[in-house]
């Protein structure tokens, strides 16, 4: 049933249609935007932000109102598909900016617990990830920079 949907010729128009290219261009400007933002900080240039989670604005944010401004933009905002996705996106935002957030403090945590192990010798193996989620400043200049992507994609788009 998998395959016959994938060979069926309507579900590749998805990667070509306004509502992706949306999406998929806010997550990659944010992400570029991140990278360039961190390169200013560090003086040099990490391709890790380009997948990474965290930093400034937020890639998540930015990919899902771009989703959801196209949406809105092309097929009204007072469609039941815009509030879908403007419900999936204040979802998604809200997690960025809490529990993910939180998961980021809990890391801090435990890092600065296997440093006090070090210095007693003993060898801890893995070092968390801290940089999981977003201020609530990251998040809203994501969900800016998806709107101006959207907004960009679907008045030029024809």
């Amino acid at each position: 049933m998998f395959f016959a949907t994938i060979q069926h010729w309507d579900f590749w128009q998805i990667f070509t249609c306004k509502w992706f290219c949306c999406g998929l261009g806010g997550w990659i400007v944010a992400s570029i935007i991140k990278m360039i933002i961190a390169a200013w900080k560090t003086h040099e240039f990490d391709f890790v932000y380009l997948v990474s989670t965290g930093g400034m604005p937020s890639s998540h944010s930015a990919t899902v109102a771009a989703l959801a401004f196209s949406i809105g933009y092309t097929e009204g905002f007072g469609t039941p598909l815009a509030t879908l996705a403007v419900a999936f996106a204040v979802i998604t935002m809200f997690d960025a900016a809490t529990v993910r957030r939180a998961a980021g403090e809990h890391a801090k945590v435990l890092n600065a617990i296997v440093r006090d192990i070090k210095e007693l010798k003993f060898k801890p193996r893995k070092r968390f990830k801290e940089l999981l989620g977003h201020s609530r400043r990251e998040v809203f200049w994501g969900m800016i920079t998806g709107i101006l992507w959207a907004t960009l994609i679907c008045h030029f788009w024809k």
